[in-house]
Formats: structure tokens, sequence, C-alpha cells
């Protein structure tokens, strides 16, 4: 496949792995990047030496581009960017703050950049700021969120429409099926999140690797939109905040529910009552836990399954 997200990324396929904070580490990205696509290390929950291990790891596990995800809202970033640079990573995906920020100092490194954004008006911005391709992450994502709520069959093709650099649709896409739907739309490319968080090579405990193949339709829900809205699976820390809402809760309330490292709690140390369990709505889906390959092979032969099926009907309109 080729057009301009694979060569932008110089990858085989534009399948790209979502760096999700406790679920994307090298292994991880490792694994999808030489499959074809393009993993990201998510570097939102790592300390800096710990970027660097994970970055030295990646690099001797492919051959092949990976990408680190960075929460530009993420307090030593500086050290993080010092690592990417240092290391010569390929490709930073940015997210949660201003693109303005970085994008030119790692551009000037030879570092491609793609930022993450949930309306077409951020999209503008984001290209404006110079970076090379958007992600453009519809409300049906898991983790942190858009405030506007814009489901992924409407977003895409807003952002397509409103810039002129490629597109990658992100949320709800965790198939061959959502891909092809998401090309059709206008995206050059597809980020998946949740069905790669419930790999065997997702740093997430087995707990909740089993609570997402266990999620139904309906067990996710968008909240904490005052603090940052994001995706949870209900569970008793959810019902905590759902309770606090009920008696009109103020912020500094929320913000004292919340604590910290709730995400933590839950993903990555296995506590599925107290814990902050992000996921997205596609989890619904997902039924069972494989390797990040199998995974990867499955959602582009479908992807080739539906095309095929598509080119070859006859539809009579």
């Amino acid at each position: 496949m080729k057009n301009r997200v694979t060569t932008l990324f110089d990858i085989q396929y534009p399948i790209i792995q979502a760096g999700m904070i406790w679920c994307s580490p090298w292994q991880l990205a490792a694994a999808v990047s030489n499959a074809g696509g393009l993993g990201i290390i998510g570097s939102g929950s790592m300390y800096p030496e710990v970027l660097k291990e994970h970055v030295e790891k990646c690099k001797k596990a492919t051959d092949k581009p990976f990408a680190v995800n960075i929460p530009l809202l993420y307090p030593n970033i500086e050290e993080h960017v010092k690592t990417i640079i240092d290391y010569k990573v390929p490709v930073v995906f940015s997210s949660a703050g201003n693109p303005k920020t970085w994008t030119g100092e790692l551009k000037k490194h030879g570092i491609k950049v793609v930022h993450v954004v949930s309306s077409a008006k951020f999209a503008q911005k984001a290209a404006a700021a110079g970076v090379d391709a958007v992600v453009a992450e519809g409300f049906e994502a898991g983790g942190h969120n858009g405030r506007e709520e814009t489901t992924t069959l409407c977003l895409i093709p807003l952002v397509a429409d409103a810039v002129d650099i490629p597109v990658i649709a992100a949320g709800g896409i965790g198939s061959g099926r959502a891909m092809a739907a998401a090309m059709a739309l206008g995206a050059e490319g597809v980020q998946i999140g949740s069905r790669f968080a419930a790999s065997e090579e997702s740093s997430a405990h087995l707990n909740f690797k089993n609570k997402i193949v266990a999620t139904q339709e309906g067990d996710t829900v968008l909240t904490l939109k005052e603090l940052a809205p994001v995706r949870l699976i209900k569970n008793k820390f959810y019902e905590e905040v759902a309770a606090a809402y009920q008696r009109g809760a103020e912020k500094e309330e929320l913000i004292s529910i919340l604590g910290r490292a709730r995400s933590k709690k839950g993903m990555f140390e296995g506590d599925m009552d107290e814990g902050e369990l992000e996921i997205g709505q596609v989890a619904a889906m997902i039924n069972n836990v494989k390797p990040a390959a199998e995974i990867f092979n499955e959602i582009l032969a479908e992807y080739r399954q539906v095309r095929a099926n598509l080119l070859a009907s006859n539809y009579d309109f």
C-alpha cells in the first residue's frame, strides 16, 4: 500500500499503534513496526530514564521506523525531547497541548511530527504549526478525549476537508472494516489503540486485558469533562464519580476523587475496582488477547477483503 502516510513514515501499511499510557512499551511498538506498520512507545507514563530504556530496546528489536508519543503537558518533556533527538527517533506523535511548542525543534532535527486533534479547528492550528500529519480522534476513542464529542464518522471528513496534510483516523477503529470506512471518509491511515491494548505485548495488567475482553456495548462512558475528558469502563471508581455528579460536586471535589496515579492503579497494577480503566467503545468488539502481529495481520486481511467485496459489488444506484 502506497500513500502519503506510508511514504511519510517509510512503512509498508498505514496502520499505526496508538501511544497509550501504561499500555505501549517497546515490545508492542517493535512488534507493530516489524509487522509493517508504525509502532509507538507511549512516554506519558514513563520517567525520563525509563523512556531511554524503551527507546534503546526498541531500536535493538526492530530495524523499522517507530515513534514516541509525548503528551505536551508532561512535566519532564524537555528530557523526553532530548532523548528523542539523541536517539534519532524518526517520528513523534504529540498530544494534549500546543503543537507550536516543540514541532519546530523536532523538525529541525529531521523528526516527523504528528499531532492528535479532536476538531477541524485544531487540525488547522496544528497544520499552521508545521506538523507533517494529524491524527483526527473521534468521540469513540478511549483515554483522554476531545470536549466536542464529535464522532469519528463526522470528524474525519471535516478534518480531511480542512487541511492539506495527511489525516490519520482514530477512535472506534479496531478492525479492517473500520479501517476501510475511515479510508473512505478521507483518512490515509488509521491509529488503533484499544485493540492493541489487549495484545500480548501490551504492558497493561492481565486483569485489565481480561476486563477489556469482558466489556460489552454500553460499558464505557466519557466523563470528568471539567478536568480532562476521559472514556472509562464503568467500575466502582466510576460509580463514585457518577455519584459526585449527582450531588452537584464542584471541580475541586472531582480532583480529590480522582487523586493521583488512578490510571496506573487500574491499567498497570490491575485494580479493577479503584483504578481508572481507560478504553474505547470498540472494546465491546474485542473478544481475545493475542500477539500484536496476529492482530495486525487480521486487520489488514479484513481490510483487503472489504475492499475486494466493494469492488466486486454491482450496486444498482
